[in-house]
């Protein structure tokens, strides 16, 4: 009995150790809203047809981290054609989540929702549809364009993530990546 109390007191100290060791080699690195918002810049516009009404957008969406909190905010200006009539600028207004692919390195929005789509030129009767079409231009245009990607050639802190990111959080004006050796 009195051989088995030290190696459990032991072993338990070990595995104490051992998790504090492993929190202790975390690191945290950090990209910036503008750093995330340039290279969200480089992707070219979309358009999506869905036969009587097609969504266009023209410019590059506005994001903002930790608006609201944990969340990435997103406004945009898109704009919607009925019937193949000129197109009406819309103002959308919504919020996403934050993943990351570890094949693409790189970071995307995760369930982008349009939550106002404000327009005086749209009818009250086709604003859902509107909202419906538009979250959709939003999930397609987000889901093949990454936020950002951890590039080879970057920095060290980004080449050292694309090894070892462990968790991704949002905070205002800021996008935080924990890396881990365990």
């Amino acid at each position: 009995m009195m051989i088995i109390r030290p190696t459990l007191l032991f072993a338990t100290l070990t595995g104490i150790a051992l998790s504090c060791g492993a929190a202790l080699l975390d690191r945290e690195i950090s990209f910036s809203e503008a750093e995330v918002q340039a290279a969200l810049t480089k992707s070219g516009p979309q358009t999506r047809n869905y036969g009587w009404l097609s969504v266009s957008l023209l410019e590059t969406p506005k994001i903002s981290l930790g608006t609201p909190e944990g969340q990435v905010g997103i406004m945009a200006r898109i704009h919607i054609s009925l019937l193949g009539n000129r197109a009406v600028p819309v103002d959308v207004t919504g919020t996403a989540g934050i993943r990351y692919d570890d094949t693409s390195k790189a970071f995307f929005l995760e369930n982008p929702v349009a939550h106002r789509v404000e327009s005086q030129a749209i009818p009250k009767e086709a604003e859902a549809n509107a909202r419906q079409a538009t979250n959709n231009l939003i999930s397609a245009y987000f889901k093949a364009k990454p936020l950002y990607v951890l590039r080879d050639d970057g920095t060290p802190q980004e080449a050292t993530a694309r090894w070892l990111l462990k968790s991704i959080r949002i905070e205002s004006g800021k996008a935080i990546a924990t890396l881990s050796t365990f």
